[in-house]
């Protein structure tokens, strides 16, 4: 097959590894800058176009797209799925991951396990929102914020509402959500590919820092999950619509609850903490789903 990974940066880590994996299994890879890709957006002949050309006709496409990036970057999956290209997620897809708050709101609808969580736009709301996920501790996210940042702790009541006062006071969006202390600076991350728990680590927070992201120090460790873990990560990523996507998990005393649905997991930790090839395990999913849907096509 040919397949197009879309990526900004061809030696990230991830990068590689979905190269060098679809070549091991004899695919020709292209590596393709988003940015870089412009469309023919024609009703008879749509196109994406690249460096002066026309890209040709892919099988498949693996879009690896950055948070920077969600408009753009959906807006050239999109063309690849008008074009009728498989792409192992979806554009829409992607978008609704990306947005925090309607992820929250979709997975809540299927039942999903949250953590206590509240949204609102007014500062006279303040009290009430902080008391209606538990009180203090409690944690602030900015809804735009990517590999821990724009997350904060607050420890005490008053601490939460001078953060929230500051945060509303620069028109940021947010969400407030419990603290779930029993997690104790860990989470669990679950790569779930085509339906299916692949992989799976343990993160844990360094020393006094509770987000437990590889990027902040956090440290990574195989980890054996639960029946309803593994069917929370599998339900999430369904919810959501994604082959390809990395579930966060936390172990509270009322079972797993989902902090996050990552549309572009990172491949590097957990490769690492586990031993397997989940990069292989890609193309063994995209392997079926194009040849599942050719039989479509030609049924059709």
């Amino acid at each position: 097959m040919r397949i197009a990974i879309l990526s900004r940066n061809p030696n990230l880590y991830s990068t590689r590894r979905l190269k060098e994996a679809g070549e091991e299994r004899g695919h020709q890879i292209d590596v393709i800058d988003t940015l870089h890709c412009y469309m023919d957006i024609t009703s008879h002949k749509p196109a994406v176009r690249y460096q002066g050309e026309a890209l040709p006709k892919y099988d498949a496409i693996i879009p690896r797209i950055g948070a920077s990036i969600t408009f753009y970057g959906t807006a050239v999956v999109r063309q690849f799925e008008m074009m009728g290209t498989y792409s192992i997620n979806e554009s829409v897809a992607i978008s609704r991951s990306r947005d925090k708050l309607r992820s929250l709101q979709l997975l809540s609808r299927k039942g999903i396990g949250l953590p206590k969580t509240g949204f609102a736009h007014r500062a006279d709301n303040i009290s009430d929102l902080i008391s209606n996920v538990g009180g203090a501790p409690l944690v602030i996210k900015l809804l735009e914020g990517t590999q821990g940042i724009g997350v904060v702790l607050a420890d005490t009541r008053k601490a939460a509402e001078s953060i929230i006062e500051a945060f509303m006071g620069l028109n940021a969006n947010i969400l407030v959500q419990e603290f779930i202390k029993e997690a104790g600076g860990a989470d669990i991350r679950c790569l779930v590919v085509g339906g299916k728990v692949v992989a799976a680590m343990k993160r844990q927070a360094a020393d006094g820092e509770f987000r437990s992201n590889l990027h902040r120090g956090g440290s990574a460790e195989i980890v054996r999950l639960s029946a309803e873990e593994r069917k929370t990560a599998v339900d999430a990523a369904r919810a959501m619509g994604l082959n390809m996507c990395g579930v966060d998990i936390l172990r509270s005393n009322r079972g797993p609850v989902v902090m996050e649905v990552n549309s572009s997991p990172g491949l590097e930790g957990i490769e690492n903490a586990t031993g397997k090839n989940v990069a292989g395990m890609v193309y063994e999913f995209l392997e079926k789903s194009t040849l599942s849907s050719t039989r479509t096509k030609g049924k059709g």
